[in-house]
């Protein structure tokens, strides 16, 4: 609970103070990932339409930490 309400007074003050990317799509009202790819297929089709060359690199390390031996991380973050 106590979580919840600190992010919420952390997400309007970072908003009301202009402190989030103007596209950033995480933690936002109104944003989702939905947002986000249409960003990005707006920005293609607009360079497409210029004739300029486009490239899109994608790195997921959402599952990195799960690779990793917990306990030398730990060992290693305590020294």
């Amino acid at each position: 609970m106590i979580e919840h309400l600190i992010c919420r007074q952390l997400i309007a003050y970072l908003e009301q103070n202009g402190l989030l990317p103007e596209m950033q799509s995480a933690y936002r009202c109104g944003h989702s990932t939905e947002t986000a790819d249409l960003k990005i297929i707006c920005d293609f089709l607009a360079a497409a339409n210029h004739g300029e060359v486009t490239l899109l690199s994608l790195l997921d390390l959402s599952a990195a930490f799960d690779t990793a031996d917990h306990y030398i991380l730990l060992d290693r973050l305590y020294y």
